[in-house]
């Protein structure tokens, strides 16, 4: 095994101050040497929180910073490039999501990384919740049945002002799309990860409130392999908060509610069971311990960029769905 696995942190953000800086710091073999932002003073002021090095030019910072592993947590139009540019400095690569703007985008970041002796993984830390485990479990065991089903539901409120550090999620250019790519990608990720990729797909995706490029409302119905439905309700335009995913099947069914509670109902033919799985507290710290064991065991993270790449694929599909009003196979967008 390797010695501990030094980071660079590049985006001093919201997430970067929340969750990641802190994971890089706190998982086991696991240290973070060093910040990088265009801001100067967002760089220096997290790395001052950890005693690390700040920096405002990616290039520097993969040239002097004694790193081998970076953290990439800038908007979502720049994974792909600073990826590449990590990758070429030899270093591993963990992104947030979704992936890139784009399947196409996607797809070139992971046949990159499969061409350097590296780990390369993407930031779908929900893998690791044991709700995901117990559910992989159910189905790998038959629990449910047959799968006719799954329904997901994500709906809140976002109208970010101009100035506000978070408002580029509302830029096509910056982030590829509204809440479908933002808080949906997590929820396909975890839809791809138990129940495969789906087969097709039928979507409306509108503007309803805001005076975005990006959708603010979504409504999308998708077949999976083996012919059960999918039903997707996601909404940046409700003031009252849902999230939850449910799977039904001809035996029972699994619903979390809500979605990052830990929190799972399960029935069987009339009796209702709840669960209680709680994340971790700091839900990157499992992703971070996940991607540090990757490293020191030369195997694959709990989401390599390939399948990272899937979510960007479906994303594709549902926008054109959209915005051709047909049926669309996630395998008609695929580049080339």
């Amino acid at each position: 095994m390797s010695d501990s696995v030094r980071w660079l942190l590049v985006g001093a953000g919201d997430v970067a101050r929340k969750r990641v800086a802190a994971a890089l710091a706190s998982a086991p073999c696991s240290h973070l040497a060093a910040v990088c932002d265009l801001r100067a003073d967002a760089a220096e002021a997290l790395a001052r929180e950890y005693n690390a090095q700040p920096f405002s030019n990616l290039d520097a910072a993969l040239e002097r910073a004694d790193v081998n592993a970076v953290y990439i947590a800038t908007p979502v139009a720049l994974h792909v490039r600073h990826g590449l540019r990590a990758l070429q400095a030899g270093k591993h690569i963990l992104v947030e999501k979704p992936l890139g703007l784009d399947g196409a985008e996607a797809l070139e970041l992971a046949a990159a990384a499969a061409r350097w002796p590296v780990r390369a993984g993407c930031a779908y830390f929900r893998r690791l919740f044991p709700a995901f485990e117990h559910t992989a479990r159910m189905l790998a065991q038959g629990e449910l049945g047959r799968i006719v089903t799954a329904r997901l539901v994500y709906q809140s409120w976002f109208d970010p002002r101009g100035d506000d550090p978070k408002a580029w999620r509302v830029e096509r250019a910056r982030a590829g799309g509204g809440p479908l790519a933002d808080m949906g990608s997590h929820m396909f990720d975890v839809l791809i990860g138990l129940l495969g990729m789906p087969l097709a797909v039928s979507a409306r995706c509108d503007a309803l409130l805001h005076p975005w490029d990006v959708e603010d409302t979504a409504s999308i119905v998708m077949t999976l392999p083996g012919g059960a439905h999918v039903t997707a309700s996601i909404t940046w335009c409700a003031r009252a908060w849902r999230h939850e995913f449910e799977i039904v099947g001809s035996e029972a069914s699994l619903c979390w509610q809500p979605y990052d509670s830990g929190h799972l109902i399960k029935a069987v033919r009339g009796q209702v069971e709840t669960l209680d799985l709680p994340p971790a507290a700091n839900v990157h710290l499992p992703l971070v311990a996940d991607f540090v064991e990757a490293i020191r065991t030369s195997r694959a993270p709990v989401c390599p960029l390939a399948e990272a790449a899937k979510t960007n694929l479906l994303l594709d599909a549902i926008y054109r769905s959209a915005q051709e009003h047909r049926e669309v196979a996630p395998t008609d967008t695929l580049p080339g």
